[in-house]
């Protein structure tokens, strides 16, 4: 695994919306205020963007050596609920209960080696901060 390696594929279009690529052949469009299409692909697997030299886009993008501060806010984690019958959700890794984390962790043995990675480096945040986890509980969603 390289030292350095796409958390968060996205752009911010000129009238402010973000498009993000989830996964490898997510290929996200829209069509900003200005008329212009605007386009992200690749997840966590590689950047592709349209180019729009007239009125170009924000780069939001994050790689694994970033700030954890900054990767946590970004990062998604894909669910189906707890019993995994729900509609498939996303949920920022900073918005997951402690008892979500642990669960994947635990039970998901092919789980994305980054993905892993900024999970246990958010739980030894949590424990750093000693911040009482406020969505700490056995509900998670």
């Amino acid at each position: 695994m390289s030292d350095r390696q796409l958390v968060y594929n996205a752009i911010k279009t000129p009238d402010g919306t973000v498009i993000e690529s989830k996964h490898r052949h997510d290929y996200v469009t829209y069509e900003d205020a200005n008329g212009f299409l605007y386009m992200v692909d690749g997840g966590m697997d590689y950047i592709r963007r349209n180019v729009n030299k007239k009125d170009p886009y924000t780069e939001l993008s994050l790689y694994s050596d970033e700030p954890h501060e900054k990767v946590r806010e970004a990062v998604r984690w894909g669910t189906y609920g707890k019993e995994g019958k729900d509609p498939m959700t996303y949920k920022r890794i900073c918005d997951m209960t402690t008892d979500h984390i642990k669960a994947c962790l635990t039970n998901i043995p092919n789980i994305r080696p980054i993905l892993r990675r900024v999970m246990e480096d958010e739980l030894t945040h949590r424990d750093f901060s000693n911040e009482q986890d406020y969505k700490e509980g056995t509900n998670w969603e």
